[in-house]
């Protein structure tokens, strides 16, 4: 399921009220709620430390915002450096 750019723009605002503003824009910047395949939804960040970062103190909140706003359950939050994303829409 490719993710709407609606729904992309609900996670990331959802996720600007958990982390506040200056670490939004710090970790956040350029952020893409990209698809869900299965339980997994792929996310791409700015950079490979962004993604880790992000991956390692975020993927729970990510999961249950994502959860709730796409309407089906997120087990996995897999962070990858934009670099990596195929195509942007």
């Amino acid at each position: 399921m490719i993710i709407t750019e609606v729904q992309d723009q609900a996670l990331a605002a959802r996720m600007a009220l958990i982390v506040g503003a200056d670490r939004f824009d710090q970790l956040f910047r350029a952020v893409r709620f990209d698809e869900v395949d299965g339980d997994i939804l792929y996310v791409y960040a700015v950079d490979e430390d962004s993604a880790a970062e992000m991956e390692d103190e975020f993927a729970l909140h990510i999961s249950n915002i994502a959860s709730k706003i796409l309407d089906r359950e997120i087990n996995v939050v897999l962070v990858l450096p934009r670099q990596l994303l195929k195509s942007d829409r």
